[in-house]
């Protein structure tokens, strides 16, 4: 079957329907007490989409949790919203400085300078943001999530932002210079992540490049006192927030090799930095 590029909609246009965290009045007690309850991990229910939601038929279930204890997951207008820039404030600034070390790594090769990258699992779109502001001319973003989509497109003209999931893009052969992701891997199931690569590098160019940023190991597999003692107080904040928020696969994503695995499917590791609280990779399709 021979793929074409995707259309990007335009977001502004597409109504999205309310979901049910859209729909409570923090006034009432009952429903401020049932958002209290999902934004503090002891409700956690997989993600309700009403009728109307594009592409709902195409999602699938594994992406469909309250990842983050964010009420109804990556589905609502309302909260998905502040979860765009709360998650970098909570992340104390981090998330904001890996987009912008991507960015600013790959702008400085020439090819990819001149040429496309696609942003996976964009969500808001801050990582796409960043690589057009270091001068990308052709930035497209790809997530399940219309909700994140349509905030993305809003606040990122000049974007291709496009619905779909990372192990089955939807994109034709050797289609892109670069790859980029920012916390996707480990919100997917160990028997997904194969297929994302498989697909990742059908979908770069020979050469093509791939850089994401994971949360760090160092987080579950250093203890308390050598956390303390080489990151400070900052060991201990990024520990106890990855075992307060919903992370299913977290787990599963830091038994993985990575150098293995990114030679299992066709790419070379060129470096790989793991700090606290997080490790950036940086591989090319061979």
């Amino acid at each position: 079957m021979t793929m074409h590029d995707h259309t990007a909609p335009d977001w502004s246009a597409i109504t999205l329907p309310d979901t049910w965290p859209d729909s409570l009045d923090l006034r009432r007690p009952r429903d401020l007490w049932r958002l209290i309850r999902h934004a503090l991990g002891f409700d956690n229910k997989p993600v309700q989409l009403p009728a109307g939601v594009p592409g709902a038929d195409t999602i699938p279930k594994y992406v469909l949790q309250e990842f983050h204890n964010l009420p109804n997951g990556n589905y609502s207008r309302r909260f998905t919203r502040g979860y765009i820039t709360g998650f970098n404030r909570v992340m104390l600034g981090e998330i904001r400085k890996s987009h912008i070390q991507i960015a600013q790594q790959l702008a400085a090769n020439t090819t990819i300078r001149n040429g496309s990258v696609l942003d996976v699992g964009c969500g808001g779109g801050g990582l796409a943001g960043a690589l057009q502001q270091a001068g990308i001319p052709d930035v497209w973003g790809l997530d399940p999530s219309p909700y994140l989509l349509k905030h993305a497109a809003h606040d990122w003209p000049g974007i291709h932002f496009v619905q779909g999931v990372a192990e089955q893009s939807g994109f034709p052969d050797a289609r892109f210079d670069a790859i980029t992701a920012c916390f996707l891997l480990h919100e997917i199931p160990p028997r997904y992540i194969a297929r994302c690569f498989d697909e990742w590098a059908r979908i770069l160019k020979p050469g093509g490049w791939l850089a994401f940023c994971e949360p760090s190991p160092l987080q579950l597999h250093q203890n308390l006192f050598a956390l303390l003692r080489h990151h400070g107080w900052r060991g201990i904040y990024f520990h106890t927030l990855a075992r307060l928020i919903h992370e299913p696969f977290l787990v599963a994503w830091h038994k993985q090799d990575v150098p293995t695995l990114l030679q299992q499917h066709g790419f070379e590791l060129v470096q790989q930095e793991i700090g606290m609280p997080m490790r950036h990779v940086l591989a090319r399709k061979r």
